[in-house]
C-alpha cells in the first residue's frame, strides 16, 4: 500500500471509463441539392437505430444571429452553461453551422501537430454520432488521425464524375483513407442503373490509377427506404471514433507522464 510512485488518485485514473464518440464524414458538393435530402434521410435512419446525431455543417457560416461551432469553441467545455440557442433551427435533428469552427480546429491541429477531432468530444459527448458535412478540402485535414471512411455523393452525368473525382483528390491530399462513393438513382430503370454503374466504374478506375487508393462504390435508389437504411448502416460501419481515456500512472518517473492523454483511432 506504500508503493513508491503511487498516489491517492491513481485508482481513479485506472477505473475512469473511456468515452467514445463515433464520427461520420460526408463531403458536400457544389450542387447542394444533390445530396442534402439524402443526408437528412440518412441521419433520420441513424436516429431510428438509436444513435443521437449532431450534424456539424461545414457549408453554413456561423454568425451572431445564427451561432454555431465557433461559438461553442470560444467557451470552456466544462462550463455547464455551454449551449447554443438555435432558435427556429432547433429540431429533433441537431444541425449546427460549423464552417468557421472546423477551419479553426484544422489550423490549430496543424500548428500544434495534434489530432484535430478529439477536442470536439467535451462539447458533444452526449451524442452518439457526429456527422461532419463539409467540402472535401475541409474534410481532408480533419480526418488525418481517424479511421473514418468519408462518403462522396456522386451527381448525374459526366459533371458528377468530375466533381466526385475532385473531392476524392482533395481528401487524398491529406489522408490515405479509402473513400466510399454513392451514386443516387432518381429512377429505378435498368437503363439508368447501367448508366450509373458505368459512371462509377469510370470514377473508380481514374481514382485507383491516378490517386493510388481504393474506392468503394454503391448505388442508392433515393425512393427506396431499404437502400437508404443500407447506406446508413454502411456509414455506421465506416465511422471512426474519437475517444478520451485516463490511465493509471506508472510506479516510477511520474513527473514525466501526463495525467491523461487524448487518443484518436
Amino acid at each position: 500500500m506504500l508503493d513508491i510512485g503511487f498516489h491517492q488518485a491513481a485508482g481513479l485514473h485506472s477505473f475512469t471509463p473511456q468515452s467514445e464518440l463515433r464520427v461520420v464524414a460526408v463531403a458536400s458538393q457544389d450542387n447542394a441539392g444533390t445530396g442534402l435530402e439524402t443526408l437528412w434521410q440518412i441521419c433520420a435512419s441513424l436516429q431510428r437505430l438509436g444513435y443521437p446525431v449532431v450534424v456539424l455543417d461545414g457549408t453554413a457560416q456561423e454568425t451572431d444571429d445564427c451561432p454555431g461551432l465557433l461559438h461553442l469553441l470560444q467557451q470552456a467545455p466544462w462550463n455547464e452553461g455551454v449551449s447554443l440557442n438555435m432558435g427556429a433551427m432547433a429540431s429533433s435533428l441537431a444541425v449546427i453551422p460549423a464552417a468557421k469552427g472546423l477551419l479553426r480546429i484544422s489550423r490549430e491541429a496543424s500548428r500544434n501537430e495534434t489530432a484535430p477531432l478529439p477536442g470536439l468530444l467535451p462539447y458533444f459527448r452526449t451524442y452518439g454520432l457526429i456527422v461532419l458535412h463539409a467540402p472535401a478540402a475541409t474534410l481532408g485535414p480533419l480526418l488525418t488521425h481517424t479511421s473514418t471512411i468519408p462518403l462522396v455523393v456522386m451527381g448525374d452525368g459526366s459533371a458528377g464524375v468530375l466533381t466526385s473525382y475532385k473531392s476524392l483528390k482533395q481528401i487524398a491530399l491529406h489522408t490515405t483513407l479509402p473513400c466510399m462513393v454513392a451514386a443516387l438513382l432518381r429512377g429505378d430503370t435498368a437503363a439508368e442503373r447501367r448508366k450509373t454503374q458505368h459512371a462509377l466504374l469510370t470514377l473508380q478506375d481514374c481514382a485507383e490509377r491516378h490517386l493510388g487508393g481504393p474506392v468503394r462504390t454503391t448505388t442508392i435508389a433515393t425512393q427506396n427506404p431499404q437502400d437508404l437504411q443500407r447506406l446508413a448502416l454502411q456509414l455506421l460501419e465506416n465511422a471512426g471514433t474519437i475517444s478520451e481515456s485516463l490511465t493509471a500512472l506508472p510506479p516510477c518517473n511520474m513527473t514525466e507522464m501526463p495525467a491523461h492523454f487524448v487518443r484518436s483511432h
